[in-house]
């Protein structure tokens, strides 16, 4: 996190829970950025994460684990999906080949 700090990035988690259980789950794993709920699914559903599931007959959408970079102007700059989403270290290196000088 200091890494993402450092370069002027700001990170941020969204779910579908609720803030107290974000808050429950942030305090379990020790993390040390905001976790948003989004319990009517609209940034979620706007950015494609949603996914829809049955189970015996009964449908639901969960989010599927994502990490979305957006750069200052509000473009996507990487999307990774998948379990591989959670690890931060690949969101770091995007960061901060975002914050490298265009050469």
């Amino acid at each position: 996190m200091a890494k993402l700090e450092a370069s002027d990035t700001v990170v941020l988690g969204i779910s579908i829970d609720s803030p107290a259980a974000n808050a429950a789950f942030a305090k379990q794993i020790a993390v040390t950025f905001p976790l948003l709920s989004d319990m009517n699914r609209k940034v979620l559903t706007a950015y494609g994460i949603l996914k829809p599931y049955d189970v015996q007959g009964d449908k639901y959408e969960w989010a599927q684990r994502t990490t979305i970079v957006v750069d200052k102007e509000g473009k996507i700059q990487h999307v990774e999906q998948g379990d591989g989403a959670v690890d931060p270290n690949s969101a770091v290196a995007i960061c901060t080949d975002l914050h490298k000088p265009k050469s």
